[in-house]
């Protein structure tokens, strides 16, 4: 049985994952927040102040839906769908931007900063910065900035300083980077408002809290639609909040396999992919230790994703943990049956999906045909694909 309440312990490790790899001033930093997450977060206070939000804001709980004709059309095991893509701004990520800017708040901080990858998490906290009066910056790459279109517009009619990144590869990680640079310039009065489950303690612990509501809600839904547990449980993983939001709640059922998927982007044989689970090694990336796609230097590889949110050479400390324990499997999905299930989705149920999340209902796809009738597969649908729309068309030559 997987205990929930020992992971991470008050070092910040899951295991042998996670902590806090950063110089002693900054530790004294992170420390501040946790000291702040951990005196606010049981508050009826805060407890109240955040789901009223997700309530009348967000527009929470999000549905599951069963998509009857995908399945029907597919054949085999029954797929549901956590509809994280109907949440205020298109994604689960609104979920713990409300809390860290509540945070922000308690905290006095006038400013918070974040790394956006596929812009969603950049849009949602803009939006709840804009929600409770703080500023906001951005940093993102500048190949993200020309792929993401939609969402940096968003983002500036938010009112957010959106700065692209030309740095490295120009993507996620080197988002992270400058945002990280940055935010080391004024700590005092700001927050890095980390977008996953990955960084220094507390904010693995703390986005992995926020993100819980989905798989909470989700347990319940699907024993009343379903019958009961479904075999499968499946989210797509880069940094991994989605995926560890909808586990956690099902982390004691031992008969439900949990299954995160990676993407391979062109292919594992190929430099150009993003499977830090599959083909990662245990090392240091931005202040934790996780298994991570690096050199024999121990610097972070170039990766690549089709989908934005993805290409990111870490993976969150819980993930590690889970995996080294088998509590959950890892799989990974390439470019093109990530682009088949986007079409997919979107032309049987009418349902256009984010490139991130097309990639765990590529593996839903396949799997339910292995699993047969009578069984079931429910899949965090974490975001929709507005922003991914004229990318995929393009691409596709619709």
């Amino acid at each position: 049985m997987v205990q929930l309440g020992e992971m991470p312990d008050d070092k910040g490790f899951f295991g042998e994952y996670g902590g806090q790899f950063i110089p002693p001033e900054l530790i004294a930093i992170m420390d501040q927040i946790n000291d702040a997450y951990e005196e606010i977060r049981d508050t009826a206070a805060f407890k109240n102040e955040l789901q009223d939000l997700f309530t009348h804001y967000v527009g929470r709980p999000s549905p599951i839906f069963y998509a009857k004709r995908l399945s029907d059309k597919i054949g085999g095991a029954k797929i549901y769908l956590k509809r994280e893509d109907l949440n205020h701004t298109g994604a689960h990520k609104i979920n713990h931007c409300l809390g860290e800017a509540l945070l922000a708040k308690h905290m006095d901080k006038t400013k918070v900063l974040a790394e956006t990858g596929a812009g969603q998490h950049g849009v949602a906290l803009a939006t709840a910065c804009a929600l409770v009066g703080i500023d906001c910056e951005i940093h993102m790459g500048q190949v993200d900035v020309e792929k993401e279109a939609p969402n940096v517009t968003k983002m500036k009619i938010l009112g957010c300083k959106l700065v692209p990144v030309t740095a490295g590869t120009a993507t996620l990680k080197d988002a992270v980077d400058s945002a990280f640079a940055e935010y080391l310039k004024d700590p005092a009065n700001s927050l890095y408002a980390i977008g996953s489950v990955v960084g220094p303690h507390p904010f693995p612990k703390m986005v992995r809290d926020f993100q819980t509501v989905v798989g909470n809600e989700a347990r319940a839904q699907i024993q009343d639609l379903n019958g009961g547990l479904p075999e499968i449980v499946t989210a797509c993983v880069g940094g991994g909040s989605n995926a560890i939001g909808i586990f956690t709640a099902f982390l004691d059922d031992d008969e439900v396999e949990l299954v995160g998927i990676e993407p391979a982007g062109r292919g594992l044989d190929t430099p150009d992919h993003a499977a830090t689970m599959t083909l990662g090694s245990k090392g240091v990336i931005h202040g934790f230790q996780c298994y991570n796609l690096q050199d024999d230097n121990g610097e972070p590889l170039p990766v690549y994703s089709i989908a934005s949110g993805l290409d990111y050479p870490g993976v969150g400390p819980q993930h590690c943990y889970l995996k080294d324990m088998g509590r959950v499997r890892y799989e990974s999905v390439d470019d093109k049956a990530c682009l088949d299930a986007f079409m997919q989705l979107s032309r049987v149920e009418g349902i256009i999906p984010a490139l991130e999340s097309a990639h765990a209902v590529a593996f839903a796809m396949t799997e339910a045909t292995k699993l047969g009738k009578g069984k079931s597969i429910l899949v965090n649908l974490s975001g929709r694909g507005d922003k991914d729309a004229d990318f995929v068309a393009n691409k596709l030559g619709l």
